[in-house]
């Protein structure tokens, strides 16, 4: 572990709110990197919310730098194509020259993120929820505790109070559709011919709009992300109105009839958020708080990790936080812009239904990698 120190000889001090993915990369790494770090949850344990998630090259090279890769490695899977079906009918098969890429659990990863910030050091309290915080390094918690820091870091998600407190000016602005997302038993042996290993986008606009991604997590676990508008009281129905889904999708019916049987599943909108900064100050903002986008492109996590890890690795070879904080900013965020827009258009159009869309400027965040912070895919 590296020994960074600041101009006075101390160890120093970053602040993390946040057990999410962009919370505990940036959590590891400042801890790799000699900072004393302490990460706040508010819940009573970390744990992992949602269902399933994608990594591709750029997020799997930050799970390298932090260690934490072939833990993950074990139990995810890699399909072997990203297959996109118009009406039940293939339309298209993309491999990505190569280019790496998993789908896991989201329980799976941030279990291996927690294991890898016990093991390097970093103080993780739950049960501690933040409140606000301040430009010059001050972390508020609704206990009443004020914690001066040398680093805030603001990875508390969508409402996160970290930025809202220290009033970032932001957008924010919803999709036409939402999804319901699951982890169902992959049933394999029951359904039929095909190739059930890939990744298959299914996708139908008539007569009604409904889209199954379904991704296969490893032998046993199986992720279903369903995507119907809003509008549609019938698709955005939770638990899943089966009936509505097994019409559309016969051929999935094992799993469809294990979906239909989980009570808190959760319809969820797209949601995408702008701020002005992601910086103020000792502040900055990573993940969610600061980009959320929609999961058109899955580099929601990816591009929040990666934003993270870098964050941790340009403020701890600088001298000066409040320079380095800037200066990261204007160096990682553009792929981000981009990523986000070119997501929510794909959202708003639908465009990922008619297949081949992994164009190489598609996948520009996909082949960064943030450790040689260049594009080294493909090879």
């Amino acid at each position: 572990m590296a020994n960074i120190n600041n101009t006075n000889g101390k160890t120093r001090v970053a602040h993390v709110a946040g057990g999410g993915f962009a919370g505990l990369t940036a959590a590891i790494a400042l801890r790799q990197n000699g900072w004393d770090v302490t990460l706040y949850e508010k819940g009573e344990e970390l744990r992992a919310f949602g269902a399933g998630i994608y990594l591709w090259y750029n997020g799997l090279r930050v799970l390298e730098g932090i260690d934490a890769l072939e833990d993950v490695l074990q139990g995810s899977h890699t399909p072997p194509a990203y297959e996109t079906w118009m009406h039940n009918k293939s339309v298209s098969k993309e491999t990505f020259n190569g280019l790496p890429w998993r789908v896991m659990t989201r329980a799976h990863l941030h279990n291996a993120l927690v294991k890898r910030a016990e093991a390097v050091g970093v103080t993780l309290r739950t049960n501690a929820e933040v409140v606000g915080a301040t430009a010059d390094g001050q972390l508020k918690l609704a206990s009443g505790e004020v914690l001066e820091g040398d680093l805030i870091v603001g990875a508390d998600g969508v409402g996160s109070k970290v930025r809202d407190s220290l009033e970032f000016e932001q957008e924010r602005w919803g999709a036409t559709d939402g999804i319901i997302r699951l982890i169902v038993p992959r049933h394999k042996d029951k359904l039929g011919h095909g190739e059930w290993d890939n990744t298959i986008d299914m996708w139908n606009h008539w007569p009604r709009v409904q889209r199954i991604l379904y991704s296969p997590c490893n032998d046993e676990e199986l992720y279903l992300g369903l995507m119907a508008p809003s509008a549609d009281p019938k698709g955005s129905a939770v638990p899943l109105n089966y009936d509505v889904w097994v019409e559309m999708f016969p051929f999935l019916e094992p799993c469809l009839a294990d979906a239909a049987k989980i009570q808190d599943a959760r319809y969820d909108t797209y949601q995408t958020t702008k701020l002005d900064s992601w910086t103020r100050g000792k502040v900055a903002l990573v993940g969610d708080a600061a980009h959320a986008m929609c999961p058109a492109l899955a580099q929601g996590a990816g591009c929040g990790m990666v934003n993270a890890y870098t964050l941790a690795q340009d403020v701890s070879a600088a001298g000066s936080v409040e320079d380095a904080l800037p200066e990261w900013e204007k160096r990682i965020r553009p792929i981000t812009d981009r990523t986000q827009k070119m997501s929510g258009d794909f959202a708003a159009s639908r465009g990922m239904s008619y297949g081949n869309q992994f164009t190489e400027t598609v996948l520009e965040a996909h082949r960064f990698d943030p450790i040689r912070g260049i594009y080294s895919w493909p090879q």
